[in-house]
């Protein structure tokens, strides 16, 4: 696998509780609050599902660019994604996992069109790739 671009970022100060993270390029930086209905004081702070659901809505959007080039349709510029990222308890008892949801409006087609162009978004976009199919993390220690 040729990796094209590595993103680096880095969480601080307790992580999802209250702290903080920024990227390494200094073009994201934000504080970090837990929503009431996970047990935090719902600060005002951003959590890592709304980063999440920011991330996959402008992937899959460019996913939906591609997939209407090569399946010969015209995206509207004003085509909408919006990504619903959900927490939920895993069946094993042992974490969390990511529930998701995506929604496109995209003018001047029919929801039939704009549903076939979602399904081809699905299998380029590589946040769906993501969550579809199990990929190993490398963990190291340092």
């Amino acid at each position: 696998m040729k990796v094209l671009y590595t993103a680096h970022g880095t969480a601080y100060h307790g992580g999802r509780g209250k702290g903080t993270a920024a990227t390494d390029d200094g073009k994201i930086s934000v504080k970090l609050s837990t929503p009431k209905v996970m047990g935090g004081d719902d600060g005002p702070g951003t959590n890592p599902e709304q980063l999440f659901a920011v991330g996959y809505a402008a992937c899959f959007l460019g996913a939906m660019g591609a997939a209407a080039r090569k399946l010969g349709m015209t995206l509207d510029p004003e085509t909408t994604v919006a990504a619903s990222i959900g927490i939920a308890d895993r069946e094993d008892n042992v974490g969390l996992t990511i529930v998701a949801a995506l929604e496109a409006h995209a003018p001047g087609l029919s929801p039939e069109d704009t549903q076939k162009l979602m399904a081809a978004a699905h299998d380029i976009c590589p946040y769906s790739d993501l969550i579809r199919n199990k990929h190993d993390v490398k963990l190291t220690a340092v």
